[in-house]
């Protein structure tokens, strides 16, 4: 499938071809053209034709190929879909969402997942929007690179801790609630424990802070959440 017009590509990555059919259906009834991919290795000829602004994975297809996270890029988001047919237990969605993917969905409502989209696809064009350099003393996030330097240093976070960082630094000083947090990084519509969200911002100081111990960025600001510090 091809994209047409002013339709927003997407890529959905699935050897499924009855789900396949009836989610381009819905999609391209709803403003979305669908590229189709079999394999992994054939969705990086997609993304090089069509560049997705958002990436539908099956997740059979993550297993069987062992896929991870870094084989794509992290500018794009990426969705894993779970069979309609198998069930999909909270610890399993842990597993994505800490390898750096963006949500694990487990409905048989496509409606459902439309809706996802279309949150995350909006918060893209926000963040799109944002400027492309944000600092604070001691450390300068350049989204159009990707890239965040920490005392001039290069610092490689995942594409979740990225996200997490970005979102304080388009706030910076003003306190966050995790539950903020959530909804900017994950969407307002996905429930996700708060326990998630600190171990992201656990694995987020290890990188960027001197002592994660006592932090000097990002500070725990008790009974509510977090801020970035600016001096």
């Amino acid at each position: 499938m091809t994209t047409s017009g002013t339709k927003t590509p997407l890529l959905l990555v699935s050897a499924d071809k009855v789900s396949s059919r009836s989610l381009a259906q819905l999609l391209e009834t709803n403003g979305y053209s669908l590229s189709v991919a079999a394999t992994l290795t054939s969705a990086q000829g997609e993304i090089r034709r069509h560049s997705p602004a958002l990436i539908l994975v099956d997740r059979d297809i993550l297993a069987q190929e062992t896929g991870r996270r870094d084989q794509f890029s992290p500018t794009i988001p990426i969705i894993v879909l779970q069979p309609f047919d198998k069930s999909c237990g909270p610890d399993e969605c842990l597993t994505e969402l800490e390898a750096g993917y963006d949500l694990v969905f487990c409905s048989p409502h496509y409606r459902e997942l439309l809706a996802h989209i279309r949150a995350i696809l909006r918060r893209l064009k926000i963040t799109s929007e944002s400027p492309s350099v944000l600092r604070v003393p001691g450390l300068t996030m350049d989204t159009a690179r990707h890239e965040v330097t920490v005392g001039g240093a290069l610092v490689e976070l995942t594409p979740k801790e990225f996200r997490i960082l970005h979102q304080f630094l388009l706030s910076p000083g003003v306190v966050l609630s995790r539950q903020d947090l959530l909804n900017r990084v994950w969407g307002e519509d996905y429930a996700l424990e708060e326990h998630a969200l600190d171990v992201h911002i656990h694995s987020l100081r290890q990188k960027i802070e001197a002592d994660p111990a006592k932090p000097i960025f990002i500070v725990t600001i008790r009974g509510i959440g977090y801020k970035l510090q600016t001096t």
